[in-house]
């Protein structure tokens, strides 16, 4: 739980740090130097832990799939971060464990209860009420890419349990923040902004912070029951909240708050229903 609790802290600070590098640079080189920066140090702990062999062995169209994958959500999460507060941005976010459960129906051919399809439903109901797109709230191209980067963790996230039966953690690491890097970088070429000197402690603080966050969350996975490590992952809108109010002085209104607990709610209930699954296949 310890590790659970330390990769979400590491994350939100990744995050603070991406949002204010948002403000001077274009989200496709800020996507570009969170690979760049962390992946020295995912390197250098892959090659220590499973050698170079292992890395190179894999299948590569679904690690290229993924690479697409995660330009596109780290570039639609910079951009919005640049326009939402943090805390609003995770509220939205937290969709993402209910797009992987719906997702998984079409992709992997798992079956979905309706208990399920009602909590995934109710969740989304929640990022309606988030984005109120009726009245004076989020339902705006930052909104809208919040849930971009989201749908595309969801499809990510499925590729991974495919590529689980086959290639290592640290190669589907290595290999996301590689490809990020180069990918990111060469869309990112035509209006690259040099880089300021004042900046090279956020741009050193995401490779640490995105690190550790790495190995902590791999860790934790594997050593605790994902049933009860996963729900940790909503104490990242504490975070979120506790860093808007430090940097930049915000808090999520009502309604925000409203909606965030109806999809937090709505994940913790799938999480349960699916911990109770799986023990009724598995007696």
């Amino acid at each position: 739980m310890l590790m659970m609790l330390a990769a979400v802290g590491m994350f939100a600070l990744m995050d603070a740090a991406l949002k204010l590098l948002s403000a001077h640079y274009p989200p496709f080189q800020v996507a570009a130097l969170r690979g760049l920066s962390s992946l020295p140090l995912v390197l250098a702990w892959a090659l220590a832990t499973v050698g170079p062999a292992a890395l190179l062995r894999v299948r590569w169209p679904l690690h290229l799939m993924r690479g697409v994958l995660g330009i596109t959500m780290m570039a639609s999460f910079v951009f919005a971060l640049k326009r939402l507060p943090l805390s609003t941005a995770y509220s939205i976010f937290f969709v993402a464990p209910l797009l992987i459960t719906a997702l998984s129906v079409p992709i992997l051919g798992e079956r979905v209860g309706p208990r399920r399809w009602t909590a995934i439903a109710i969740g989304l109901l929640g990022v309606l009420v988030v984005l109120r797109p009726t009245g004076e709230g989020v339902f705006t191209l930052a909104g809208l890419a919040v849930l971009l980067a989201a749908t595309g963790y969801a499809v990510s996230a499925i590729t991974v349990r495919v590529l689980a039966r086959t290639d290592s953690n640290q190669a589907m690491v290595v290999w996301l923040l590689a490809l990020m890097a180069l990918g990111a970088g060469a869309l990112a070429l035509p209006q690259w902004v040099p880089l300021r000197m004042q900046d090279a402690w956020l741009i050193a603080g995401i490779g640490v912070a995105g690190s550790i966050g790495q190995y902590t969350i791999t860790e934790a996975f594997r050593l605790g029951e994902a049933s009860l490590i996963a729900p940790l992952e909503y104490t990242a809108l504490v975070w979120g909240v506790a860093l808007d109010l430090a940097l930049w002085g915000v808090l999520p209104d009502s309604v925000t708050w409203l909606g965030a607990a109806i999809i937090i709610a709505s994940g913790l209930y799938l999480i349960r229903r699916e911990k109770v699954h799986a023990e009724a296949e598995h007696p």
